[in-house]
């Protein structure tokens, strides 16, 4: 029998113009191209036939087979929040995390800085506004912290505004930690509004691409484009991540702002094994010659414990990590409606799941996600 769900990631798919539309006028024209060299072959040529199709679904119901496709942008409810409400309703999803897919690209790598918060303002109005008809989506919004004092002000912007998580990047911001004392306001600030910060894949650098330079032929990534993921970037998704978190648990950012949520989105969950091991074993092997770390009142795996959740990919072995880490760490998602969330999630996850009792099912399929954001 399914419990209550909570979907911890998935996506709405942009269009050109969809993120100038609720820029500032003084930033809207230095806004980047979408950019569609990580959309696959033949993205551009889609596009163009996307408002007669999305016209269709409006007035076509939702099949209960929806997650085994179409995906990316012919999927139910890609950009329009009254054919996504279908699929929730046809899925029997309670809450589900949304998060951007291309329009990132527009703004957040520039060195201008109204560019970057001018963008990351922009798309944070545009994440609350296509989720704000049905209270079951929860819009993700994105946060730059490479000015404290500009992060603070668009901050305070963003909780007004309703947005129910904020997107990190788990890049060091501007030559420091995370958990630099600069940044202590914004952590206080999520702490105390109950709204989380998650990291997501994309939001921090991947393998160096000399990796890749091996003197062959470079292969096309997997949806057949130039600028996704290759074999040789999955097993090192998580490295940058894994270093923010590892960071704010042994500098005392956890300890400090107990009220702290963190979720780890689509970076996979078989590291956390490692990572909570490896915490503890950093704190054991220094707490001698650093005093903040003896001074922790918990290990630092504990803080982790507490106050951050990670979704598993299909393929992993979830139920060794359940039994390696406790069933309170992990969430179920969908990834809807990109194609690396698979076709039978809820079969996968379903039968995973089947030897656990009612407790860790409910907190798999709810109970950890619904705490990430804070409701009932």
């Amino acid at each position: 029998m399914r419990t209550t769900v909570f979907d911890a990631d998935s996506h709405l798919m942009e269009v050109e113009d969809w993120l100038p539309a609720y820029a500032d006028p003084g930033v809207r024209s230095r806004l980047l191209p979408l950019g569609l060299d990580k959309a696959g072959a033949g993205a551009a040529t889609l596009l163009a036939s996307l408002p007669q199709l999305w016209e269709e679904q409006r007035h076509l119901p939702v099949g209960a087979d929806v997650l085994a496709g179409p995906k990316g942008w012919k999927a139910p409810g890609a950009l329009d929040t009254e054919v996504r409400s279908k699929v929730l309703d046809v899925l029997g999803i309670e809450a589900q995390l949304v998060f951007p897919t291309f329009s990132l690209g527009q703004f957040a790598r520039s060195d201008d800085l109204d560019v970057l918060f001018g963008g990351a303002r922009a798309l944070n109005r545009a994440m609350v506004d296509f989720c704000h008809a049905d209270p079951r989506l929860h819009p993700v919004g994105f946060l730059p912290l490479l000015d404290p004092q500009r992060a603070a002000a668009l901050l305070d912007e963003t909780l007004a505004a309703g947005i129910a998580a904020v997107w990190i990047s788990s890049e060091p911001p501007g030559g420091r930690s995370p958990a630099h004392v600069d940044f202590e306001p914004l952590w206080a600030r999520l702490a105390e509004a109950q709204v989380p910060f998650v990291l997501h894949v994309g939001g921090g650098k991947l393998l160096p691409k000399a990796f890749h330079n091996n003197g062959r032929p470079r292969p096309t990534d997997w949806l057949g484009g130039g600028e996704n993921l290759r074999a040789k970037d999955f097993p090192v998704l998580h490295h940058s991540p894994e270093q923010f978190l590892a960071c704010l648990a042994l500098d005392g950012v956890f300890e400090r702002h107990p009220g702290l949520r963190a979720g780890a989105i689509e970076l996979g969950a078989t590291w956390v094994v490692g990572l909570l091991r490896n915490v503890d074993h950093a704190q054991r092997s220094f707490a001698r010659s650093e005093p903040d770390l003896k001074a922790l009142p918990l290990k630092p795996s504990e803080y982790l414990r507490r106050q951050v959740r990670f979704t598993p990919f299909p393929f992993e072995d979830t139920p060794w990590l359940i039994d390696q880490c406790g069933p309170e760490l992990f969430m179920f998602s969908t990834d809807y409606p990109h194609p690396e969330g698979g076709r039978h999630p809820f079969e996968i996850f379903g039968e995973a799941l089947a030897g656990f009792d009612d407790d860790a099912r409910d907190r798999f399929f709810w109970r950890n996600g619904a705490e990430l954001l804070g409701i009932s």
